[in-house]
């Protein structure tokens, strides 16, 4: 797999905070040592990261179309995890599961987008299946503005398999369809629960949706039909967020 290229203070300073171990190499411009470079320099130094200086023309081939703020690092490729991390994960956990399933997501845009959003929410980890979904790769991470390094994103063999072994734990799959007959404003998801957002278009596939115990919607007052994932995984999750900050007993036992 090819070394990735983050740019820019932000996505930097995300990457020397979360996930160092990834970085090869730290480039900064030569001459460039404002007060936001100073800071990120000694977060490398507390890292033991060296940086190396280049002109600025070096940072704009690196970066390409990117604005890279006059910072960059070259990483190894982010990787995701599997079914066994996923046990591990739930095993160890104190509170309720708050999990984010992805049934087809493949813009890498939009799987930055909503690891972003998970991140927000307080959700534990995103799930997806390994074949028909967006890998974790540099735009990912530059959409999720940190959220990827923090946010475990697990691949999964079989999706509905995995559904299975997270009802057997308790948790109740709420799958999101717009022929529902239930507002996602009417449905209790204040207990131990996955969120499973489709693809764009096509939605949730056949068997993921058989694998759901319920099913909500977004009301929609205007001449679209669907929202964004991305926009509609944040409609959800905050709503679920917010029935959480109630208070009030989850459902299932």
């Amino acid at each position: 797999m090819q070394d990735e290229i983050l740019f820019g203070q932000h996505a930097v300073r995300t990457a020397l905070k979360k996930d160092a171990r990834r970085i090869k190499r730290l480039l900064v411009q030569k001459g460039r040592r404002d007060e936001r470079m100073q800071q990120l320099l000694s977060l490398a130094a507390e890292v033991h990261i060296r940086p190396q200086e280049v002109d600025r023309r070096e940072l704009e081939r690196l970066a390409g179309d990117g604005v890279h703020q006059g910072v960059l690092v070259v990483c190894e490729p982010m990787r995701s995890h599997d079914e066994s991390f996923l046990e591990q994960l739930l095993d160890s956990l104190e509170g309720q599961p708050l999990l984010l399933v992805l049934d087809g997501v493949t813009d890498p845009h939009n799987l930055g987008a909503c690891l972003r959003t998970a991140d927000a929410a307080g959700v534990q980890a995103v799930i997806a299946p390994k074949d028909k979904s967006a890998p974790l790769n540099a735009t990912v991470s530059k959409v999720a503005c940190g959220a990827a390094e923090v946010v475990p994103y697990v691949q999964v063999t079989n999706l509905a398999r995995t559904l299975q072994s997270l009802q057997q734990r308790g948790i109740w799959i709420t799958g999101t369809a717009g022929e529902a007959e239930q507002l996602v404003y009417e449905a209790d998801l204040k207990g131990p629960m996955a969120l499973v957002m489709g693809a764009e278009g096509k939605g949730m596939r056949r068997l993921t949706r058989e694998h759901c115990d319920q099913l909500v919607k977004i009301p929609m007052a205007g001449e679209v039909s669907s929202l964004n994932v991305s926009v509609a995984t944040g409609v959800c999750l905050f709503e679920a967020v917010r029935q959480r900050c109630v208070g009030a007993a989850p459902r299932r036992e």
